[in-house]
Protein backbone atom coordinates (compact mmCIF):
# COMPACT_ATOMS: atom_id res chain seq x y z
CA UNK A 1 0.00 0.00 0.00
CA UNK A 2 0.98 3.63 -0.67
CA UNK A 3 2.06 5.74 2.05
CA UNK A 4 -0.86 8.23 1.34
CA UNK A 5 -3.37 5.07 1.70
CA UNK A 6 -2.43 3.87 4.91
CA UNK A 7 -5.96 3.89 7.10
CA UNK A 8 -6.31 6.82 9.44
CA UNK A 9 -9.75 5.95 10.82
CA UNK A 10 -10.46 6.37 13.95
CA UNK A 11 -10.71 3.36 16.52
CA UNK A 12 -11.01 2.20 20.28
CA UNK A 13 -7.65 3.57 20.85
CA UNK A 14 -7.21 6.30 18.72
CA UNK A 15 -6.45 8.58 22.20
CA UNK A 16 -4.03 5.94 23.61
CA UNK A 17 -1.75 4.70 20.56
CA UNK A 18 -1.19 4.63 17.16
CA UNK A 19 0.11 1.61 14.91
CA UNK A 20 3.49 1.82 12.72
CA UNK A 21 3.44 -0.42 9.39
CA UNK A 22 5.19 -0.49 6.18
CA UNK A 23 4.05 1.83 3.06
CA UNK A 24 5.29 2.87 0.09
CA UNK A 25 6.77 6.17 -0.18
CA UNK A 26 6.19 8.09 -3.63
CA UNK A 27 9.92 6.78 -5.21
CA UNK A 28 8.44 2.82 -4.78
CA UNK A 29 10.90 1.88 -1.19
CA UNK A 30 9.31 1.12 1.84
CA UNK A 31 9.22 2.89 5.09
CA UNK A 32 7.02 3.16 8.26
CA UNK A 33 4.11 4.97 8.63
CA UNK A 34 1.92 5.71 11.61
CA UNK A 35 -1.91 4.60 11.75
CA UNK A 36 -4.28 5.85 13.89
CA UNK A 37 -6.61 2.99 13.24
CA UNK A 38 -8.73 0.59 10.51
CA UNK A 39 -12.44 0.43 10.81
CA UNK A 40 -11.79 -3.69 9.95
CA UNK A 41 -9.34 -3.85 13.12
CA UNK A 42 -12.11 -1.22 15.10
CA UNK A 43 -14.82 -3.71 14.63
CA UNK A 44 -12.72 -6.86 16.15
CA UNK A 45 -11.63 -4.93 19.11
CA UNK A 46 -15.00 -4.40 19.57
CA UNK A 47 -16.20 -7.73 19.62
CA UNK A 48 -13.53 -8.81 21.47
CA UNK A 49 -14.74 -6.35 24.09
CA UNK A 50 -18.02 -7.35 24.06
CA UNK A 51 -16.92 -10.93 25.03
CA UNK A 52 -14.51 -9.13 27.62
CA UNK A 53 -17.75 -7.60 29.08
CA UNK A 54 -20.40 -10.62 29.15
CA UNK A 55 -17.40 -12.77 30.73
CA UNK A 56 -17.01 -9.97 34.22
CA UNK A 57 -21.28 -10.03 33.96
CA UNK A 58 -21.28 -13.77 34.21
CA UNK A 59 -18.66 -13.63 37.02
CA UNK A 60 -20.19 -11.10 38.81
CA UNK A 61 -23.31 -12.73 38.74
CA UNK A 62 -21.68 -16.15 39.81
CA UNK A 63 -19.76 -13.95 43.00
CA UNK A 64 -23.62 -12.81 43.51
CA UNK A 65 -25.03 -16.46 43.28
CA UNK A 66 -22.50 -17.59 45.97
CA UNK A 67 -21.00 -19.64 43.57
CA UNK A 68 -17.66 -18.33 43.72
CA UNK A 69 -15.35 -15.73 45.69
CA UNK A 70 -14.93 -12.09 44.45
CA UNK A 71 -11.39 -12.96 43.67
CA UNK A 72 -13.42 -14.51 40.58
CA UNK A 73 -14.73 -11.31 39.41
CA UNK A 74 -11.75 -9.14 39.93
CA UNK A 75 -9.40 -11.68 37.98
CA UNK A 76 -12.15 -11.30 35.29
CA UNK A 77 -12.08 -7.54 35.66
CA UNK A 78 -8.95 -6.72 35.42
CA UNK A 79 -8.31 -9.09 32.91
CA UNK A 80 -5.90 -11.31 34.08
CA UNK A 81 -5.44 -15.20 34.35
CA UNK A 82 -4.27 -17.87 37.17
CA UNK A 83 -0.71 -17.71 36.06
CA UNK A 84 -1.04 -13.41 35.97
CA UNK A 85 -2.78 -13.32 39.47
CA UNK A 86 -0.04 -15.77 40.79
CA UNK A 87 2.95 -13.60 39.71
CA UNK A 88 1.52 -10.19 41.35
CA UNK A 89 0.07 -12.15 44.70
CA UNK A 90 3.17 -14.97 44.86
CA UNK A 91 0.45 -17.44 45.80
CA UNK A 92 0.59 -20.75 43.83
CA UNK A 93 -2.32 -21.29 40.91
CA UNK A 94 -3.38 -24.34 42.90
CA UNK A 95 -4.18 -21.87 46.01
CA UNK A 96 -6.02 -19.02 43.97
CA UNK A 97 -8.36 -22.09 42.34
CA UNK A 98 -9.40 -22.87 45.58
CA UNK A 99 -9.76 -19.32 47.00
CA UNK A 100 -12.15 -18.68 44.52
CA UNK A 101 -14.62 -21.07 46.79
CA UNK A 102 -16.53 -19.04 48.77
CA UNK A 103 -16.22 -21.12 51.81
CA UNK A 104 -12.39 -21.08 51.60
CA UNK A 105 -12.12 -17.31 50.76
CA UNK A 106 -14.82 -15.93 53.89
CA UNK A 107 -11.76 -17.78 56.02
CA UNK A 108 -8.85 -15.80 54.34
CA UNK A 109 -6.71 -14.02 56.58
CA UNK A 110 -6.36 -10.46 55.82
CA UNK A 111 -2.57 -10.87 55.32
CA UNK A 112 -3.80 -12.91 52.04
CA UNK A 113 -6.58 -10.94 51.34
CA UNK A 114 -4.34 -7.68 51.24
CA UNK A 115 -1.87 -9.25 48.18
CA UNK A 116 -4.54 -9.91 46.38
CA UNK A 117 -6.08 -6.64 47.33
CA UNK A 118 -3.33 -4.89 46.07
CA UNK A 119 -2.85 -7.05 42.52
CA UNK A 120 -5.79 -5.96 41.84
CA UNK A 121 -5.38 -2.03 43.12
CA UNK A 122 -8.59 -1.85 45.48
CA UNK A 123 -8.75 -2.20 49.06
CA UNK A 124 -9.52 -5.35 51.28
CA UNK A 125 -13.32 -3.53 51.68
CA UNK A 126 -13.82 -3.60 48.32
CA UNK A 127 -11.83 -7.17 47.34
CA UNK A 128 -14.66 -8.40 49.99
CA UNK A 129 -18.04 -6.96 47.94
CA UNK A 130 -18.54 -6.98 44.63
CA UNK A 131 -21.55 -4.38 43.42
Amino acid sequence: MKKSEVPQDDSALNNVSREMCYAQNESGEYETALSKGWNVKKEALDLAWEDVNVRIESAKKEVLENRKSPIYYYMESKLMDFVILSGYTGIWKWKIKRHLKPSVFNSLPNKVLSKYAKAFEITIDELKQVI
